[in-house]
């Protein structure tokens, strides 16, 4: 004795398109990250600069952020094209005072740590991108 379908699977198996085996609609989804002010107002550095900064926020929080904030003043790209330089460099500015003055409650240096790890996460980005250009 065989089993009997269920409704739902005869269902599925009299129309094509429905259920089991039916053929992607080729829909593209596409993902993008919202950066807020402070996130977006890293610089994309040459790779030597972003890991001597990752370095110093290391060891002491907000120095590496600080270092990178004169970087923006000597011409590093943003994620912020429509600001001015210089409000640029007072949102890393206060980045580093943010950094600084949480690093006593680890906050600030645990911050530290991530803010250098993404600055060396876009400066790799630039040299994929740079790399691939070089392709083409």
């Amino acid at each position: 004795m065989e089993p009997s379908p269920k409704d739902g699977e005869s269902a599925a198996a009299a129309e094509p398109g429905r259920g089991g085996a039916a053929p992607s609609s080729g829909v593209v989804v596409q993902v993008r990250e919202k950066k807020g002010p402070l996130r977006a107002a890293i610089p994309y550095m040459p790779f030597p600069v972003a890991v001597i900064c990752l370095f110093l926020n290391t060891f002491v929080p907000g120095l590496g952020t600080f270092v990178s904030a004169f970087t923006v003043l000597c011409g590093a790209r943003t994620d912020l094209p429509d600001r001015h330089r210089c409000c640029v460099f007072w949102l890393n500015i206060a980045a580093a005072l943010i950094q600084i003055l949480t690093a006593i409650v680890m906050v600030g240096w645990i911050m530290s740590i991530f803010w250098g790890m993404d600055m060396v996460i876009l400066a790799t980005e630039r040299r994929c991108r740079a790399a691939g250009a070089d392709l083409h």
